[in-house]
């Protein structure tokens, strides 16, 4: 009877122009939102392995596959694109415990579904889907999960919640309230209730949820990925964030993405990887400037590094 149901809840959307199917599965019948996920398949329907791809905040599978090629050369290359949204939406924390949850259940879901027990497995994602891949990169080594990535790569991604909330803060203090993008006071507010608290308050909270911390010297996260690949890509562009936000270092992800490189390469990771990119951050379809977005990858490139591993 589960089979049926998960079967009728099966839809096939379209075939693209490059010749894979793409499936979309509800995994609830009453939400057609959430807890779902698009199936890039290869060509040929021939898998060698598969990837989790997750997109940023607010986005859709969708969104996503309009604005990159990464399925597209995943499929020419006997990859599985998995591209959920978690029970949690798409305003998914991505760090947080229920989403997390999700994402496992999801995981192991379709590896019984396809099967893929036996296939190589990759994750990543873009900006909060990047931070998302790699906190499940660690917890599948800190939780002993059956299935581990073979290799993890984020987009931009939020890796230290205090410097990020920190940074927020700074933005808010040296502005007029009235310009302030409606984005920091967004997270912020935000921060404070993932976090049950702030940094003064509730460090310990940052420090579980956060992939990296520049505080915890410890460094409990981030030895879980010692003998993972993992790699990073970011465009800072520094002058763009001054000239378009007033936004300096603080508030600006590379901080995190270069400390915590640095630390893992310390550590002994060999496949640790921090790559920096410039003038390639456009959005389209009206190909806007931003450096926050999925064009700054080189598809095949990304894909060619994941199969290394």
């Amino acid at each position: 009877m589960k089979k049926l149901k998960l079967l009728f809840l099966t839809l096939f959307i379209s075939i693209i122009s490059y010749g894979q199917r793409i499936e979309t599965v509800f995994l609830s019948e009453k939400d057609s939102s959430s807890n779902m996920y698009v199936a890039v398949f290869p060509k040929g329907e021939v898998v060698k392995s598969f990837m989790v791809l997750l997109d940023g905040f607010g986005n859709s599978p969708n969104s996503a596959l309009s604005q990159t090629e990464i399925p597209k050369f995943a499929s020419k290359n006997g990859i599985l694109t998995i591209m959920p949204v978690l029970k949690t939406g798409s305003t998914y924390w991505g760090s947080d415990t229920a989403s997390q949850k999700s994402l496992k259940e999801i995981i192991d879901l379709i590896v019984t579904k396809y099967p893929l027990k036996d296939k190589d497995f990759y994750i990543g994602g873009f900006s909060i889907g990047g931070t998302c891949a790699v906190k499940y990169a660690e917890l599948s080594v800190q939780e002993n999960y059956t299935l581990k990535p073979k290799a993890v790569f984020a987009i931009n991604p939020v890796l230290d919640w205090e410097r990020y909330y920190n940074g927020a803060k700074r933005v808010v203090r040296l502005s007029d309230t009235t310009k302030v993008n409606d984005e920091v006071f967004y997270m912020i507010e935000r921060i404070e209730k993932e976090m049950n608290g702030t940094p003064q308050t509730a460090l310990e909270n940052f420090h579980s949820q956060s992939p990296y911390s520049f505080s915890d010297i410890t460094q409990k996260a981030i030895k879980n990925l010692i003998k993972i690949p993992i790699m990073i890509i970011s465009e800072p562009d520094l002058q763009w964030y001054l000239k378009e936000r007033n936004y300096d270092c603080s508030y600006n992800n590379i901080t995190d993405q270069a400390a915590m490189i640095n630390e893992l390469q310390r550590l002994g990771n060999q496949n640790a990887t921090l790559i920096t990119t410039t003038n390639k951050g456009y959005r389209k379809p009206n190909n806007a400037r931003h450096p926050n977005s999925w064009s700054i990858v080189n598809p095949k490139k990304l894909i060619e590094w994941l199969q290394t591993h």
